[in-house]
C-alpha cells in the first residue's frame, strides 16, 4: 500500500486471506484452498477497476515466506492492472497455512491492517469472501465505521450437516474444521454486513436459512462472471497443440469426443463416481474417452493426504476397469490452458461434466458454457440456475449412475441437441453472466449502501493528533483485575506514579460517575484514558473530555427499547440495578439454572433482526451492546485517532468484558483470579496468563513483557 492520497473514486478494500494469490498463473487446484474464490476475486477485483468510478481496488490477502511455495507470495504488493493491486499484509507465522490454522491469527491481521489503513487512508468499502475474511472485515467495519459486504462462497454449517450425516465423529471434524469458530464468524458477517452477495437463490433459501442472522433482505443474488476475453468458442484455423500433446500419451484413440471433468481431488467432487459410470459403460467407452483434470501436481507424493488418497482411488478403479488408453488424468494441465481445453473439448464434440455432492456455483461451468461445450451438471446450487439461464445441458442425480450414464449418452448421440446446447450456452454465458453484468449490479448496489451509510469520521485526514507525552499504554479492568489485593495495588500505583512514560487507562463495566468515585476511594492514578459502561463511552484525560468521534458512531442499529421488551419475560434474566446501565449498555443477572443458554439468547437476538454485542461474564452477567460496542472496538478507535501502535499497549483483564481488549497486536495479560470464559485465549498469540491474582498478575504481566524498559513479546507465536 503506497502511502498516497486516494484519488476521487471509491476505493474498494477485497479481503480473501487463505490459499495462494497472484495475479499471474495463480496455482489453482494445487490444494482445497486453492479452488474456484481465488479466481473469482481476481476476476472481480480487474473488473471493477476498469470502471471510471473506481479509484482503487486492493485486493488484500496473507504474506507467505516458504521455500514450499513461490517467492511471489512473499512480495508486499503486486499489481493486478493500473488501479488494482495485490495487498499482502503478514501475521502470524510466515509459512504457508491450511485456512484452518489461520484462525489464531486473524485479530493479529485486523490490527496490522487498520495500522496500514491509518497511513493509506480508509477505503469506502470493504468486502470478504469467506469466513475467515468476513470475520476481519466485520471486526474493522465495527472498529473503523466502513460498511462491509459479505461472500461465504461456502458455509460451515452446510459442510458440518453434509460430514454429520456422514456419521463422522464430531469431536475429530471440530478438531479438523475449527466449525465452531467458522459458524459463529459467519453469524457476525452476516450481522455485520449491509449486503450479503450470493451466487444464486439456492443460497439464500436452503444454506443462509440455517443461521440464526438470516436476514434475505440484506442478500443479493449476483452470480460470478466468466472472462469472456479468456473463453470462447473454437475459432477456425486455430489449434491447440499443446493441449493434444499433454493428452497423447494417455489416448489410444485421441480423436473421440472427450468427457471432460475438472475438480480438485476432494471426497465432495464426486469424481470416483464418474469413473465407475465410465468404467461400468463399454458404450460411453466406445463413444468417447475420459479425461480428468485433478488440479496441478508436480508429484503425487508431495501432495496432502486426503489428496493423494483420492487420486490413488482413482487409479485403481482404472486398473480395475482396465481403463487404459481411454481416460487422461495429465498432472500438468496449468489454469493457463484450461481455456484451451475447454475449446479442444468442444471441437471433439464432447461434454462437461461436474458430478459434485453438493455445487454452491460452478465456475467451471460457466466457462465451459463460454467456450461452446455443452454441460452435464449435479442437480444442485449454482448448475440450476446456469442451465435454466442457459438451456445448455442437463441436471443430474450425483448419486444415481444410471442417470449419469443416460445422461452423458444423450449429449454424446444426438448430434442437433448437442448443437443447439453449444450455441444456447455461449450466448447465456454472454448474456447472464459476463462479469461486466456482475460488476454493473454490483455496483449498483453498493453505490446505494454508500447513499445510507454516513461518512466514517475516522476518515477525516486532519493535523497529527496525539496523546500526552507516553510511549506505552497500560489499560486494565477496574473490578478484580485492580481490585482485591491491597498490597499488590499498592505497588501498582507506585510504579505507575514513577514511570513517566506510561500511560494509564481504565476500562470497565461501570458508569463514568460511579467509576471515577471508585478511583477516588481507592486513590489510583488520575486516568489518561477511560473506556467505560463496557466499551460503549471514551474519554480522555482529567477533565474525562468524551471522543466526540466515538459518540457519533456508536448508536447505529441500536435499539435497546426493542432488547428490553424482547428479554422481558425471559426466566433466569433479571436486570441489574439502574447504576448498571446507561444509554448504550443494557446489563443483566443471569441465573444458568432458569436462563436459556447464551448462544439461545444470542439466537433470539438475531432472529428479532437486532443487532446486538453479547458479553456474558464470570458466569453470571449479561451485558447487551450496541454492535459497534465493546472494549475492543473502543481501544481500537483510540489508537486508530491517535496512531498509537498496539505492540505499545498492555491490557490486562479478568472476564468476558475484556476479551477483545485482550485479542490481537496488543499485549494481553489474563490475571489469575480469571473467569472460565477466558480460558479459550489459552495459547493464543500475545496473551499471557499470570498465576498472580488481581494487580499482583498485572504486575507479573509487565514483567513478562519488560513494558517498563525494552519491550519484549516472548509469546508472539500461540
Amino acid at each position: 500500500m503506497n502511502n498516497v492520497e486516494p484519488a476521487p473514486g471509491l476505493h474498494i478494500a477485497l479481503l480473501s486471506l487463505h490459499g495462494l494469490i497472484r495475479a499471474k498463473n495463480p496455482e489453482l487446484g494445487r490444494d482445497v484452498d486453492t479452488g474456484g474464490q481465488i479466481k473469482y476475486v481476481l476476476e472481480l477485483a480487474a473488473e471493477l477497476a476498469r470502471r471510471p468510478n473506481v479509484a482503487r481496488v486492493d485486493l488484500i490477502t496473507r504474506q507467505i515466506i516458504d521455500p514450499r511455495v513461490s517467492s511471489d507470495y512473499a512480495a508486499l504488493t503486486e499489481p493486478i492492472s493500473e488501479k488494482a493491486q495485490i495487498v499482502r499484509v503478514p501475521f502470524g507465522p510466515k509459512r504457508y497455512l491450511m485456512k484452518e490454522a489461520l484462525w489464531p491469527f486473524l485479530d493479529l491481521f485486523v490490527d496490522q491492517l487498520t495500522q496500514q489503513f491509518r497511513r493509506t487512508g480508509l477505503p469506502n468499502l470493504i468486502h470478504g469472501h469467506y469466513a475467515d475474511a468476513g470475520y476481519a472485515s466485520a471486526q474493522l467495519s465495527r472498529m473503523l465505521h466502513i460498511p462491509m459486504i459479505f461472500t461465504g462462497h461456502s458455509l460451515g454449517r452446510v459442510k458440518m450437516q453434509r460430514l454429520r450425516a456422514a456419521k463422522l465423529d464430531h469431536a475429530d471434524l471440530e478438531n479438523k474444521y475449527r466449525f465452531s469458530q467458522r459458524t459463529e464468524a459467519e453469524e457476525l458477517s452476516l450481522e455485520v454486513a449491509s449486503m450479503v452477495v450470493v451466487s444464486t437463490n439456492q443460497e439464500i433459501e436452503q444454506q443462509y436459512e440455517l443461521y440464526e442472522h438470516y436476514v434475505p433482505e440484506r442478500m443479493e443474488v449476483i452470480p460470478p462472471g466468466v472472462d469472456l476475453e479468456q473463453f470462447y468458442p473454437p475459432k477456425a484455423g486455430e489449434t491447440e497443440s499443446a493441449i493434444q500433446d499433454a493428452l497423447l500419451p494417455f489416448l489410444r484413440e485421441p480423436d473421440k469426443p472427450i468427457i471432460l471433468a475438472m475438480a480438485r481431488p476432494d471426497e465432495r467432487k464426486n469424481t470416483k463416481m464418474l469413473v465407475q459410470v465410465f468404467g461400468e459403460s463399454k458404450e460411453l467407452q466406445q463413444l468417447a474417452n475420459l479425461v480428468l483434470v485433478l488440479g496441478t501436481r508436480e508429484d503425487l507424493r508431495s501432495m496432502g493426504q486426503a489428496q493423494r488418497s483420492i487420486i490413488n482411488e482413482i487409479l485403481v478403479m482404472i486398473d480395475a476397469y482396465d481403463l487404459y488408453g481411454k481416460v487422461a488424468y495429465p498432472k500438468n494441465i496449468k489454469p493457463e490452458f484450461g481455456p484451451a481445453l475447454y475449446r479442444h473439448a468442444t471441437t471433439s464434440k464432447g461434454v462437461f461434466i461436474n458430478p459434485a455432492l453438493t455445487e454452491p456455483f460452478g465456475l467451471t461451468l460457466l466457462e465451459a458454457a463460454a467456450s461452446g461445450l455443452p454441460i452435464i451438471a449435479t442437480n444442485d446450487g449454482g448448475p440450476r440456475d446456469i442451465i435454466a439461464n442457459c438451456q445448455n445441458g442437463m441436471l443430474i442425480d450425483p448419486l444415481d449412475a444410471q442417470d449419469i450414464t443416460r445422461s452423458l449418452t444423450i449429449a454424446l448421440t444426438e448430434p442437433d441437441q448437442w448443437q443447439k446446447w453449444s450455441e444456447n450456452g455461449i450466448a447465456g454465458a454472454t448474456r447472464e453472466y459476463s462479469w461486466q453484468h456482475h460488476v454493473d449490479r454490483y455496483l449498483r448496489d453498493i453505490q446505494e449502501i454508500s447513499t445510507l451509510e454516513a461518512t466514517p469520521v475516522l476518515a477525516e485526514r486532519g493535523r497529527n493528533r496525539r496523546l500526552p507525552e507516553f510511549d506505552r499504554l497500560l489499560i486494565a479492568d477496574l473490578d478484580s483485575t485492580l481490585t482485591g489485593d491491597d498490597e499488590a495495588l499498592r505497588q501498582f500505583c507506585e510504579l505507575i506514579n514513577n514511570e513517566t512514560r506510561i500511560g494509564f487507562g481504565i476500562a470497565t463495566g461501570r458508569r463514568l460517575d460511579d467509576a471515577v468515585q471508585l478511583i477516588e476511594r481507592l486513590q489510583l492514578p488520575q486516568p489518561n484514558v477511560m473506556i467505560t459502561s463496557a466499551g460503549t463511552e471514551l474519554y480522555y484525560g482529567s477533565k474525562m473530555t468524551p471522543d466526540s468521534s466515538w459518540q457519533k458512531q456508536i448508536a447505529t442499529s441500536w435499539e435497546p427499547d426493542r432488547i428490553r421488551e424482547l428479554l422481558s419475560n425471559i426466566d433466569g434474566l433479571y436486570l441489574q440495578a439502574e447504576v448498571e446501565q446507561s444509554d448504550f449498555k443494557i446489563s443483566y443477572t443471569v441465573d444458568n439454572e432458569k436462563s436459556p443458554s447464551i448462544p439461545a439468547i444470542r439466537g433470539m437476538l438475531r432472529e428479532a433482526g437486532l443487532r446486538t454485542r453479547v458479553v456474558f461474564s464470570l458466569g453470571m452477567f449479561l451485558d447487551l451492546l450496541p454492535i459497534r460496542g465493546g472494549n475492543g472496538v473502543a481501544l481500537r478507535h483510540l489508537l486508530f485517532k491517535w496512531g498509537f501502535p498496539a505492540e505499545h499497549v498492555l491490557v490486562a483483564g479478568d472476564s468476558g468484558i475484556d476479551e477483545g481488549m485482550l485479542r490481537g497486536r496488543t499485549l494481553g495479560v489474563v490475571v489469575g483470579n480469571h473467569g472460565p470464559e477466558l480460558k479459550k485465549l489459552l495459547k493464543q498469540p500475545r496473551i499471557f496468563f499470570a498465576d498472580g491474582h488481581h494487580a499482583r498478575g498485572i504486575l507479573e504481566g509487565i514483567d513478562y513483557y519488560q513494558f517498563t524498559g525494552t519491550i519484549v513479546i516472548p509469546n508472539d507465536q500461540p
